[in-house]
């Protein structure tokens, strides 16, 4: 029935069975009890529990024929239905009924209640249930205990302060009123620690549900959203029974309990570096923790709509590949413009020649190499690799209840590949695979700490972290193949402005074309055309690549030039101002 531990369950028993006896000495309006017969007892008791499951129909079924017929039992589930919201209500524990009499005489069914409510805490009382032919004659106030005929049940309430957003050394991302949020760091903490604003109906009647005034501001995106409970507080005030003679009588009331801050891992100065550098540009950055994946900087929509990755994908294809045998280093591929499978080109970029040693193509990301090592590798090993990094599931930024609040996106591959075309152009990141600058954070960091995935935690403290375990991606031996492959990328290969002067840096770009780019008015293609595509510009990498302290990544929406040119230089940019 309740939620309330076995010793207090069994004191509450002892103490129900003599309560009419105490109330009768008390001189309450209990006038004499009876022994009653076993039709009105049982009726009682299963209105009690019933009311203790929500039951209304239920409770209905035990009415006298006038009373149902004065409420009609959508009015009456109504009734009961407005008393939770009133009062907040969470747990009904109904006592053992007993048949007594009211104080004008007429037989009743007392029934002791113990109520805990949201806003009010606990409330004990009784109701006494009027009976006629074994049945209950029914009335308004008894949906509450404490009311009394012709009384119906209010409230009024205030919210308390809510709490702050913290950065990892204790600067306001967010403080104040919800209605003036504001933090020393400006557009910077904004960013990440999201905004308070007017609530969507949902949330509305979810604030109504937990006592807050109409009107209430709440959480609408970023951490405001993800722990806005735990950063309103809970509402206080009155429980109030009004009408009938006395005008308001207070059944009940609380003081508001302020909010719990939330401490997150964010650096405000990497914080600041990564908005800085991402400047008026769509996309995203996102910096990790090289150790343990902490999140220490997100900006723009670094985890909010994902992309697709483009080369950076390789990062997943190599480490496939070198753990199934199919490739090594040492390998070498044709020079080549592009790979044919299932009849279609698969083009590297600008229809460049590339081959050469495995480490050769890597750091030039020869699409003519990777496509066909795709189909090598094959679907499910791709797809399982892929899922090791973290693909397919949602990332792990805070506990689950966060989680479902924001229900952040899934960088995500399809868990089935039919043909070598599709099987190629997914292993050079492209097709049906998305992913955000998060998730390609992600996959670098676990390059970075020998093959071992740690969750992208951004916030402070057991309670409120992912449950995420560390996950074995790969072999330390792989990571570290993986590390020479990403250090020649920046070193002789497509990500030279991602290096750092004077920190050896461990890279890779990515390209992903998204069909042709918008014509000009009253332009129009002509057979032969070879028209301009979109591109999404990637870049993902740690630093100092021999002892990892920090991971980054970063994507531009429809840029103006491919990943080495465009994002490597907003990589670098935060890294440096990280490293300093």
């Amino acid at each position: 029935m309740s939620g309330f531990r076995p010793e207090a369950e069994r004191r509450r028993r002892l103490v129900t069975r003599t309560l009419p006896i105490s109330i009768l000495a008390a001189g309450s309006f209990v006038a004499g009890l009876a022994t009653g017969n076993d039709d009105e007892l049982k009726a009682v008791t299963s209105f009690a529990k019933a009311w203790e499951r929500s039951d209304y129909e239920a409770m209905g079924d035990q009415l006298t024929p006038e009373a149902s017929s004065e409420t009609p039992a959508a009015e009456f589930a109504e009734a009961y239905e407005s008393s939770v919201a009133t009062a907040t209500l969470d747990v009904v524990d109904a006592g053992e009924p007993s048949i007594g009499r009211t104080a004008d005489g007429q037989e009743a069914g007392i029934l002791p209640l113990r109520l805990q409510t949201h806003v009010f805490g606990k409330i004990s009382g009784e109701v006494a249930l009027p009976l006629e032919d074994g049945l209950i004659a029914w009335d308004s106030h008894l949906v509450f205990p404490g009311l009394r005929q012709g009384e119906t049940l209010n409230r009024r309430t205030r919210a308390p302060k809510r709490a702050a957003i913290l950065a990892a050394d204790g600067t306001p991302l967010a403080e104040g009123p919800a209605a003036a949020r504001s933090s020393p760091l400006g557009v910077s903490a904004t960013a990440i620690a999201g905004e308070v604003s007017t609530p969507k109906r949902a949330q509305a009647g979810l604030l109504a549900s937990e006592g807050f005034p109409e009107g209430s501001l709440t959480g609408t995106s970023g951490l405001e959203l993800a722990f806005n409970d735990r950063l309103d507080g809970r509402a206080g005030g009155q429980l109030l029974a009004v009408g009938g003679g006395d005008g308001k009588r207070v059944l009940a009331d609380s003081e508001p309990v302020r909010g719990e801050p939330v401490r997150t891992t964010i650096d405000p100065d990497l914080q600041a570096a990564a908005v800085t550098a991402l400047g008026s540009l769509f996309g995203g950055v996102a910096v990790l923790d090289a150790h343990d994946g902490a999140v220490k900087a997100l900006a723009g929509i670094a985890f909010s709509a994902p992309q697709p990755p483009g080369s950076t994908f390789k990062l997943i294809t190599t480490t496939a590949a070198l753990d199934a045998g199919v490739v090594k280093l040492t390998d070498t591929f044709p020079v080549e413009q592009a790979a044919v499978l299932d009849g279609r080109e698969v083009a590297n970029a600008n229809d460049e020649f590339c081959g050469g040693t495995f480490v050769e193509s890597f750091a030039h990301s020869c699409n003519s190499v990777f496509a066909p090592l795709g189909v090598e590798v094959g679907a499910d090993r791709l797809v399982a690799a892929a899922e090791k990094f973290g693909f397919n599931s949602q990332p792990a930024l805070y506990d689950a209840e966060a989680t479902a609040a924001v229900d952040p996106p899934a960088s995500t591959i399809p868990e089935t590949i039919g043909s070598d075309l599709d099987l190629g152009v997914s292993a050079i990141g492209q097709g049906e695979v998305l992913a955000t600058p998060l998730q390609m954070a992600s996959a670098a960091q676990t390059i970075a700490a020998g093959g071992m995935r740690s969750a992208t935690s951004i916030v402070k403290g057991p309670k409120l972290g992912p449950a995420a375990e560390p996950v074995r991606v790969t072999s330390e031996e792989t990571a570290a193949q993986l590390r020479q492959l990403m250090i020649e990328v920046v070193n002789n290969g497509t990500g030279l402005a991602g290096a750092i002067p004077g920190v050896q840096v461990a890279g890779k770009t990515g390209t992903a074309e998204l069909g042709p780019a918008a014509l000009e008015p009253g332009q129009e293609l002509k057979p032969g055309d070879d028209p301009e595509q979109d591109l999404d510009a990637w870049f993902t990498a740690f630093a100092p690549a021999s002892a990892p302290k920090l991971v980054a990544a970063a994507l531009v929406v429809q840029a103006e030039g491919d990943g080495g040119e465009i994002a490597a230089p907003i990589v670098a940019q935060v890294l440096q101002a990280g490293l300093e």
